[in-house]
């Protein structure tokens, strides 16, 4: 009929603008803070960085890959060697970021986002630490200097092998060292045996300030039974009596009034 001639252009128009708006929102790409653009146009990549902002992509005519170049963390649990030859587990992270302006060469030389991480500079890091970590003995690796050297030959190795392509090191963070048994149980007896010592030390220096004590208590007993007994001797009142000196002439009324009882 007429009506259903009248309906089939206008559902046709529909269906194509619904399929104009699809192909539009698709084509639409938001290179947001923190992230930059690569593209590609025809298999060739460009060499310049697409910005932050709104950008354009046709399939097969142009694409736009979105990366990552915040800071990133790798974190890495490893059981490495020490000079002795003991087997030392170290947990440690690697912070990087992706230069941006190298985001088009990387692409280029090495692949997408997830296989720079996996192929360079995971390997990279692991390399690395087991490189750095086997020069040391196990006591440097434990102690908190030794730990602090270490991570800066690790941050400079890094630095050396990633920089010249494009991956910036932020910073190499050793969080913690499991040591050998043995080794862990011979300091835990060692700082027992310290605390110990230690403890006897303080027990003797305590005795000591004791005897110190008691001895300067029997001395000003002893000076005082002394100024007493010569006080006495001369016929002065003691200090207690609050009078200067009593007169010979006092005691032998003194004695008197007691013998008559008057």
């Amino acid at each position: 009929t007429i009506s259903d001639r009248g309906r089939g252009p206008g559902r046709m128009l529909r269906v194509a603008a619904l399929a104009a708006v699809a192909l539009l929102a698709s084509a639409c790409v938001i290179i947001e803070d923190g992230e930059v653009g690569v593209s590609k146009s025809f298999g060739t990549i460009s060499d310049e960085p697409v910005g932050q902002g709104l950008t354009y992509q046709i399939p097969v005519v142009r694409t736009v890959e979105t990366w990552n170049v915040k800071l990133q963390e790798i974190k890495e649990t490893a059981q490495v060697p020490s000079s002795e030859g003991l087997i030392v587990g170290l947990e440690s992270s690697l912070l990087y970021q992706v230069e941006p302006g190298e985001a088009p060469t990387i692409r280029k030389t090495i692949g997408r986002e997830y296989e720079v991480r996996e192929r360079l500079v995971v390997p990279y890091f692991r390399n690395g630490l087991r490189d750095v970590v086997s020069g040391y003995p196990v006591k440097n690796i434990y102690s908190e200097s030794g730990r602090r050297e270490i991570a800066e030959k690790l941050r400079a190795f890094l630095r050396k092998n990633l920089e010249e392509r494009g991956i910036r090191v932020v910073d190499v963070l050793l969080r913690d060292v499991q040591l050998p048994t043995k080794f862990r149980e011979a300091i835990e007896a060692k700082l027992n045996a310290e605390q110990k010592v230690a403890q006897k030390q303080f027990e003797l220096e305590q005795a000591k300030k004791d005897a110190e004590i008691e001895i300067a208590r029997a001395e000003g007993a002893a000076q005082a039974q002394e100024i007493v007994r010569s006080t006495l001797s001369d016929g002065r009142c003691p200090p207690a009596c609050g009078r200067r000196a009593c007169s010979p002439r006092w005691r032998r009324r003194s004695r008197w009034d007691f013998r008559s009882g008057s």
